[in-house]
């Protein structure tokens, strides 16, 4: 079984400062992720300059407008190949999401072989049949969707070229954070059940249980948004995990999906050396002399379990002692005529 792949969400985090952007890169690869992902975009692709921020946006960030708040947190093409350069000597892999048609480009000359769409670009007809047309392995976020949106995106993916093998598809609740009636989990596993795909989840919730609980039900993928400093000024550090918690949430990942096993049930090696203290064989109840026969009153079921187990207790009665035998005696066939 793979390993759960965690994708460290660096996003927007770093304010648009560099070495900034480097400590988050070094605290997701001291957590244990797979992936610190950003995120590119030119500001005047993405955004119209009368656009509206967020209620989350507006309440975790100055007066600016979106467009200028956005301005503020892009990165060059420089500075991306400085982050990918960074990450490889971390020992992380270097993942962004995308969120115009020339960062689609860019992401692509930095030999990216995954593409992660996030959810307000699921409705996104160009930008899904260029990513599509890359033929390269993508995740799909589907916040704010019904069932209909995500079959009609992969639809788009595949028909441009992505191989279906090739898409994950992850629930999300686009809101940050997002309050845990609204999480419904249970999501994730209606999209794996009707469109037979690899699932996972992108967490915005407060804390790491969620996540983990996500595991437990199958999620093969996680994102989790994380800072340096909750109090940080920016649109997302107030719903991010600080890096104390992202290492916290990685071992408990990894401890779960250890813990998950595989689907036989069947005593672990551990358990067979403990068969024999913690089940019980047939014993005395009292004397017997040679000869007597064996009555319900004459046993007890007592610990260690090497003897004859308790199951077979029926084909013990009415049996015969071949010898007399002390009180306390475990019994044995050999015992028994």
């Amino acid at each position: 079984m793979k390993n759960v792949l965690i994708i460290a969400e660096a996003g927007v985090n770093h304010n648009g400062n560099m070495d900034m952007a480097k400590q988050l890169v070094d605290a997701a690869a001291d957590s244990g992720a797979d992936y610190v992902k950003f995120q590119t975009f030119k500001t005047e692709k993405l955004v119209s300059v009368l656009a509206k921020k967020a209620a989350y946006q507006t309440q975790n960030t100055n007066s600016d407008s979106q467009f200028e708040m956005l301005k503020k947190l892009e990165l060059s093409e420089e500075q991306h190949h400085e982050l990918v350069a960074y990450c490889k000597q971390k020992n992380i892999k270097f993942l962004s999401t995308a969120f115009d048609l020339e960062s689609i480009d860019l992401l692509n000359t930095l030999n990216i072989q995954l593409f992660k769409i996030p959810s307000g670009e699921i409705t996104n007809l160009p930008y899904l049949e260029k990513i599509g047309s890359l033929k390269k392995e993508v995740i799909i976020s589907t916040g704010m969707c019904v069932m209909s949106e995500i079959e009609d995106a992969m639809t788009v993916l595949i028909n441009a070229g992505t191989n279906r093998n090739d898409i994950s598809v992850l629930h999300c609740t686009t809101d940050y954070p997002t309050a845990m009636q609204e999480v419904n989990l249970r999501a994730m596993l209606t999209i794996q059940k009707q469109l037979n795909v690899p699932v996972g989840y992108s967490d915005h919730t407060l804390g790491i249980e969620v996540a983990i609980a996500a595991v437990a039900l199958g999620a093969t993928i996680i994102e989790k948004h994380f800072t340096l400093d909750k109090s940080l000024p920016g649109p997302d550090h107030k719903a991010s995990l600080e890096p104390a918690e992202l290492k916290a949430m990685v071992t408990a990942i990894r401890n779960v999906e250890n813990a998950l096993g595989k689907w036989d049930k069947q005593p672990t090696e551990t358990e067979q050396k403990n068969m024999l203290v913690a089940r019980k064989s047939i014993h005395l109840s009292h004397a017997l002399s040679k000869g007597a026969l064996i009555k319900e009153t004459d046993l007890s079921m007592k610990r260690p379990g090497d003897g004859i187990s308790p199951m077979e207790m029926k084909n013990v009665l009415g049996k015969k002692l071949n010898k007399a035998l002390e009180a306390e005696h475990k019994l044995s066939w050999e015992d028994l005529e």
